[in-house]
């Protein structure tokens, strides 16, 4: 005897329950990806309504930023800790497509955000594109533009050389690890455009002041800056 759809997932599910990547509740018939308690409650930052934020301060005197937002706070050990993790390492792509999905709901409400011409993800050297199998930065992009009027640009912003991690690396040593690391490929494509440059996290913003450096290069291109999350 067959089950009815419905039926048969929520029997599927009493043995091998769906787990939200950042609490690890599970999850219930209706919850997608996370679950509604994380979805609603998860520590956002609401810098679209705060020009002067954090992020943004981090690159007064470095770049010309039109604006710069995160959309959560990242604390070490909290639920957003164990989504990136997820996202990062265990092939949860889809968590980034959710998250520009979110924060593009939130930007639309910018005016600087919602001018903007192209989303260009930092992106990752093949090789290590090859070992993790998706850029996590360009899953976020593919979220945001389903909520802004702007295409994601790839394969412009180029990554010459394989960094070694940044993890435990001081601000100093992450930004010389980042030079002459990037490259634009096709700069008269981005003449006198609005770029959305995204990541996944931004703790020093090394890696991103290294790109936009390059990207600021192209005659008349304006940069604004997302991520996902914000380490506190």
């Amino acid at each position: 005897m067959k089950l009815p759809g419905g039926y048969l997932a929520d029997f599927v599910s009493l043995f091998f329950p769906q787990l939200c990547p950042a609490c690890n509740a599970s999850l219930v018939a209706g919850e997608h990806i996370i679950c509604s308690d994380c979805r609603y409650n998860l520590p956002f930052t609401n810098f679209h309504t705060q020009p002067d934020n954090i992020v943004a301060q981090q690159f007064y005197g470095k770049l010309k930023v039109e604006a710069a937002y995160a959309l959560y706070f990242f604390n070490k050990g909290g639920n957003v800790q164990n989504l990136m993790h997820h996202f990062k390492y265990s092939g949860m792509k889809q968590i980034g497509n959710l998250a520009g999905n979110i924060a593009g709901t939130q930007l639309k409400e910018n005016p600087i955000f919602n001018a903007v011409d192209y989303i260009i993800p930092v992106p990752l050297h093949k090789k290590r594109l090859k070992e993790r199998g998706y850029n996590q930065s360009a899953c976020f992009a593919d979220g945001l533009a389903d909520k802004l009027t702007a295409n994601v640009e790839l394969d412009n912003l180029i990554r010459k050389v394989a960094t070694a991690t940044q993890t435990h690396k001081s601000r100093f040593a992450r930004f010389e690890n980042m030079q002459e690391v990037f490259a634009v490929a096709k700069p008269e494509i981005l003449e006198g455009k609005h770029v959305l440059l995204v990541d996944d996290v931004v703790t020093t913003g090394s890696t991103l002041e290294a790109c936009g450096i390059e990207l600021l290069k192209v005659p008349g291109l304006k940069l604004s800056i997302a991520t996902i999350a914000y380490a506190v």
